[in-house]
């Protein structure tokens, strides 16, 4: 058995481009020839709001990765589509996670279903978190381009329907990413970050972008209750929209000297060291379908807190392994305040490490092997 994933790859950055290595490996370690083509132009300079693309070090040397798909090009749809066909794959994945993608992928598919080549869609997203006129349109193109569909949450299982009337679809729940290394103590991550060892510590992780609730969790900080519990809110990812919306919270909040903002791409060797500094997880979105940041919180065995939207509630059970709240900082601030008045930390902590075993990428290998 023979497939190829279409995505973003390293050197691309980013959790799709994570979702494809480890997705890869996944299928290589059950025995099934598999390889990733991905983009020589994933976006251009002008859409793209982050410093760069691009992930320093060195390639994966267990995987191939073939770096040609220029997403604005169709001529290279048509080439790219025909290289594919050529290797005489049993069947291809596409990543999918929003409208500007879809005249290249689906075009790609379109050719690739013209010579009996089943494309199955891994969406992320079906409907995007920042909306355009164009977005139904070319969804529409994309996913009527496809024989399957896999999703990440049951959610998106439920946006599909407004596109497709197929039956040939499966929720399964995002694996765990393990690709960021082993634990380490808190006092070792801490040590590394800067951190005073008996500071208690919240993380809010990945790239900041206005659906995410960064100014959710700042206006919960600013709260009697929260604030004088002496946290600190440690902000880790790139600001990929205007920083100053933020700095006038923490200034006008008085909150300076309980956040700290590492205002950068977090290379993979130092994920670890975020999470394992922390004492929970703070995820609170306005909008969501699903979250990588949850499925790394779960390989470190990190509590978490998360909003009630979209498919982070399956994902996190509330008072089991932590919080499920209503979208406004008075709820987010009660679950910060009942975790540390409560101390639960270290039980939140145990039932993360049993339940993280039901988020493994054999699970995801199977399920991609029923739809075909």
């Amino acid at each position: 058995m023979k497939n190829i994933i279409i995505g973003p790859a390293f050197p691309l950055r980013g959790g799709i481009a994570n979702f494809n290595l480890a997705l890869c490996r996944a299928f290589l370690k059950q025995g099934i020839d598999s390889s990733i083509y991905s983009f020589s132009l994933q976006y251009p300079g002008f859409l793209f709001p982050g410093t760069s693309q691009y992930e320093e070090g060195e390639a994966p040397s267990d995987l191939r990765i073939v770096t040609c798909i220029n997403s604005i090009n169709p001529f290279n749809w048509i080439r790219t589509a025909y290289k594919i066909y050529k290797e005489k794959p049993d069947y291809v994945i596409i990543a999918y996670w929003m409208p500007f993608m879809s005249p290249a992928l689906g075009t790609i598919a379109r050719i690739l279903k013209k010579h009996k080549i089943k494309v199955i869609a891994i969406t992320h997203n079906v409907i995007p978190h920042e909306h355009h006129f164009y977005d139904k349109s070319l969804t529409t193109y994309f996913v009527n381009s496809c024989d399957g569909f896999v999703t990440l949450a049951k959610s998106v299982l439920d946006d599909l329907s407004v596109f497709t009337k197929s039956e040939n679809k499966i929720f399964i729940p995002h694996p765990i990413y393990d690709i960021f290394g082993d634990k380490v103590s808190k006092t070792e991550a801490k040590k590394y970050l800067g951190l005073q060892e008996k500071e208690r510590v919240l993380l809010f992780f990945g790239l900041i972008r206005r659906y995410k609730g960064l100014d959710l969790i700042l206006k919960a900080m600013a709260l009697d209750k929260i604030r004088n519990l002496n946290l600190k809110l440690l902000i880790a990812g790139e600001f990929y929209e205007d920083k100053t919306v933020y700095e006038k919270l923490i200034q006008e909040n008085n909150l300076s000297t309980n956040i700290i903002i590492s205002d950068k791409f977090i290379p993979g060797e130092d994920v670890r060291h975020y999470f394992c500094a922390s004492d929970m997880v703070v995820q609170p979105y306005h909008t969501a379908t699903q979250s990588g940041v949850t499925q790394i919180a779960y390989h470190f065995e990190k509590p978490m807190l998360v909003t009630n939207v979209g498919g982070l509630a399956e994902i996190v059970p509330h008072k089991r392994v932590g919080y499920v709240t209503d979208v406004n900082p008075e709820s987010i601030a009660d679950a910060i305040f009942d975790f540390y008045e409560n101390n639960h930390e270290e039980n939140f902590a145990a039932n993360v490490a049993i339940d993280k075993a039901k988020f493994s990428w054999d699970t995801m290998v199977e399920g991609i092997n029923k739809l075909l």
